[in-house]
């Protein structure tokens, strides 16, 4: 009786334990599910560590193609912080395919047209939203490692026989048989066959257990993939059929995943069945066996795996700037939906996505544009901000401002460039290298390009700057390329003005402030402050004035002396 009471007393304990992790899960998802519901209309919380930026790149490396956006211009536009703006993704597929959205435009205006109908959809609906986002939840993370880090060690093993552990597992065959005709001897061949395949099995789970996660992630895969096609999203016929083909493809190569992926091959332990179960594999190889046919089969089946990723990343994607847009209309801040035809650029109210309480300008331009104007009065950022502009408009079918119109461009700056130490390079050969691949892309006749140059061969003397820069410009300033530069060499307002349209920023000196308004005006700039800088920087008095004396002495005889 004490046995009963004794063995009633721990059933109904581990059954509590039991209901209270299953109290737990549920209460972890409520809490989840409602995160996800009220981080709608809020800017994203994540943080993002070095190792993160190391693998986010994974897919866009593996779908290098004509026509992106490279890294020269990837880093002119602080497109990494831009990408952590509008990240609201969740699982590694979405993060990685975001990216490489970001960096390949549109190749058709039907395109982006199809993907704003996907992003509006995923606004309108949102319990739509939240049941997907809950499906990438459980597809997850990949950790440091990009998800194709994980699909190339596959590739390493490559293809692996069964045919050993198959073999020793018939020849427990004839040792059970031994059992009925010599009982010692049957048990010393089972023994000796168990003490085998134990052995063998611990050197080889050790070798395979870094590669069943990338398994794992692809059982994941389909799980989403069906649960996705299961939410029948009526703007995402296309998808649809894209996971469930791929689904199809890959459902062979799961059989025996249990054995490979439960608990009890982890390192931790598990409950008696668990254990039960692990002996069971070593004893008889089953989890090894399973192993090497879904690498097989998913080794058949690469594309679809990719297909899988892509299709899943894209809705994701069109979830996270869903969200990005929500935010903007919570903060109440415009956007719109580009004109994507017509020739030439024009853009009103525009403003830059990184600074949060932006001076919004317009431009219209059919041709050139050059830039002059005073140090930090905002010629770089308003560059910045016409290319991020394009960009988004080309990409992710939004633009910040209130509207904007232009044709479908490759996109090209030469902005923020510094000396190559590792390549040997000088400033000046790195500059004239930058400025060559877009010269060379415009020399093709492609597509039209548009491109962003500040400050042109900064790298060199005064005099041939301006005799190369205006060259280099006026090539820019082709019914090919329209160019947007930036430059403190007034004489390029004048060399240029059959190529170019001027205008400048300006700032109001006080005293010992300054101001910017960070408003583009019409023109060419009329006014210099860089030595005033110095002076509200507190430089030297006598540095201020000297220099202030060769300054004027120059503008007026055309000629340095050496002393003022």
């Amino acid at each position: 009786m004490e046995y009963l009471f004794f063995w009633g007393a721990m059933g109904l304990f581990v059954l509590f334990l039991a209901g209270q992790g299953i109290l737990a899960d549920r209460q972890e998802k409520k809490r989840f599910e409602k995160k996800l519901y009220d981080s709608y209309g809020k800017r994203p919380d994540k943080e993002y560590k070095v190792e993160r930026f190391v693998r986010i790149p994974g897919y866009y490396e593996h779908h290098r193609c004509p026509g992106q956006i490279d890294d020269i211009t990837w880093d002119d536009l602080s497109m990494d912080q831009v990408f952590v703006r509008l990240n609201y993704t969740i699982s590694s597929s979405g993060e990685e395919v975001l990216y490489h959205m970001l960096r390949t435009p549109a190749r058709s205006r039907e395109e982006l047209q199809y993907f704003d109908n996907v992003i509006t959809y995923f606004m309108e609906h949102q319990d739509e939203r939240v049941a997907f986002q809950k499906i990438m939840n459980r597809l997850g993370s990949t950790g440091k490692f990009s998800l194709y880090d994980y699909l190339e060690y596959l590739h390493t093993l490559g293809d692996r026989s069964n045919a050993r552990d198959i073999l020793v597992n018939l020849l427990y065959i004839p040792a059970i048989a031994a059992l009925f005709f010599s009982l010692p001897l049957g048990l010393a061949a089972m023994a000796i066959l168990m003490v085998y395949n134990i052995a063998t099995y611990l050197g080889i789970k050790r070798e395979i257990e870094p590669y069943i996660t990338s398994l794992a992630y692809i059982a994941r895969l389909l799980g989403a993939a069906r649960d996705t096609a299961g939410l029948k999203l009526p703007v995402c016929e296309r998808e649809n059929g894209l996971l469930l083909q791929g689904k199809k493809a890959l459902d062979k190569s799961q059989r025996g995943s249990f054995w490979v992926f439960s608990r009890a091959g982890a390192a931790t332990g598990g409950s008696p069945l668990d254990v039960l179960l692990d002996y069971v594999r070593m004893a008889f190889h089953v989890d090894l066996i399973f192993f090497n046919r879904m690498l097989r089969e998913i080794g058949k089946h690469g594309e679809e795996v990719d297909q899988l990723i892509t299709t899943l990343g894209y809705l994701e994607s069109a979830v996270s700037i869903a969200m990005y847009r929500a935010s903007l209309d919570a903060e109440g801040c415009c956007w719109c939906r580009p004109d994507l035809l017509g020739k030439g650029l024009e853009a009103e109210q525009l403003y830059h996505p990184l600074i949060d309480h932006p001076v919004k300008n317009s431009i219209s331009a059919e041709r050139g544009v050059l830039l002059t104007g005073s140090n930090a009065s905002g010629k770089s950022t308003f560059l910045k901000t016409v290319a991020l502009g394009a960009l988004m408009a080309q990409t992710l079918h939004m633009v910040l401002a209130e509207c904007y119109s232009a044709p479908m461009y490759r996109i090209f700056s030469s902005m923020s460039l510094r000396d190559d130490l590792a390549g040997g390079d000088s400033y000046y050969m790195v500059e004239i290298k930058a400025l060559k691949r877009i010269l060379d892309l415009i020399g093709s006749k492609g597509e039209p390009v548009l491109c962003f140059v500040d400050e042109v061969l900064r790298g060199t003397n005064t005099v041939e700057r301006i005799a190369a820069s205006t060259q280099i410009l006026r090539s820019m300033g082709g019914n090919n390329c329209l160019c947007f530069a930036a430059t403190h060499d007034i004489e390029l307002t004048h060399l240029l003005e059959e190529e170019y349209d001027n205008y400048h920023f300006s700032e109001e000196v006080a005293g010992d402030d300054i101001s910017f308004s960070y408003k583009i005006m019409e023109g060419r700039a009329t006014t210099r402050n860089a030595i005033k800088l110095l002076g509200i920087m507190g430089y030297d008095a006598g540095i201020i004035r000297q220099a202030e004396g060769l300054a004027e002495d120059f503008l007026r005889t055309g000629a340095w002396k050496e002393k003022a």
